[in-house]
């Protein structure tokens, strides 16, 4: 059986020595692979470990998972999310959109697997390793290569810069309600035999990562947030949601942690000419 403990650490690269070092002086996985991209950007700083279920395809060992310290908020909230456009994929060239409810985040996508509700750091910062790692034959995505499939998704932060709007004085659970509808619909949905792994109702305009969240902010009440490109639909909703009464927002940007395995993000195109002069009031906060 698998320990899913969460350890806290300070995470330590000595040579080829990596581990985990508690506050005790303990060593957490210094026999166990720990990703180099958390090396490159985490070492010597506090992090939190867990093993995944998923292992490793060259040890056979559970993957470990590390994500940085970061504050949570104290008060029911929603992050909606912008991630910019992957460059080495076409169906990547609007970007992807994906909401967070209160520490669930509802990922909707064209591939089945995908459509899933995730923790912040198996969104954000799984490692590429095992079945989350690109191909090592393509650098994309290949299913079921000698057994082993690599789904080329791991932590979107080290895929991309994600545009976060934070929102509060939302009723999350009625929120959640709806949005879990939606993915109830999608699992229920039986696929076409052609494709078993895709979603068969998805659309591009209709039925996307970014339709899905918009109808279910607008089932909710927010009847103004519109959109159907991710790019768009975040100015739009940032834009909108700021003027709404009783709600509090704010807006960043979380840089691209870069890794040998992805190439820098772009943004997209903002196609919506009414969004170019929106866009221009939303204030970052760094």
């Amino acid at each position: 059986m698998i320990d899913h403990t969460i350890y806290i650490g300070t995470l330590r690269a000595k040579g080829k020595v990596t581990y985990l070092e508690t506050a005790s002086g303990g060593k957490i996985f210094e026999n166990e692979k720990i990703w180099d991209g958390y090396i490159k950007h985490w070492a010597n700083t506090a992090v939190n470990a867990r093993r995944l279920t998923q292992l490793d395809y060259e040890d056979g060992m559970p993957i470990i998972i590390m994500w940085p310290e970061e504050p949570i908020p104290n008060k029911p909230f929603i992050h909606i999310y912008y991630n910019e456009r992957l460059v080495k994929y076409f169906d990547s060239t609007l970007g992807h959109l994906a909401i967070n409810v209160n520490g669930k985040i509802f990922n909707f996508a064209k591939k089945i697997n995908e459509n899933e509700i995730l923790t912040k750091e198996e969104y954000f910062y799984r490692p590429a390793l095992g079945e989350f790692a690109p191909s090592p034959n393509t650098g994309k995505q290949e299913i079921s290569v000698n057994g082993k499939s690599y789904f080329d998704k791991f932590g979107r932060n080290f895929m991309r810069g994600i545009h976060v709007l934070h929102v509060e004085g939302i009723d999350t659970d009625k929120l959640f309600k709806i949005l879990k509808e939606e993915l109830d619909i999608i699992h229920n949905t039986p696929p076409k035999p052609e494709e078993p792994e895709n979603y068969p109702d998805f659309h591009v305009i209709k039925r996307s990562c970014t339709s899905i969240v918009r109808n279910g902010l607008r089932k909710y009440g927010f009847k103004k947030v519109k959109g159907v490109v991710p790019r768009d639909f975040f100015v739009n909703a940032a834009y909108n949601l700021q003027k709404e009464k009783g709600l509090k927002v704010k807006i960043y940007k979380m840089p691209q942690l870069l890794v040998p395995e992805c190439s820098p993000s772009k943004p997209t195109f903002l196609f919506n000419i009414k969004n170019w002069f929106r866009v221009k009031t939303l204030k970052y906060e760094s």
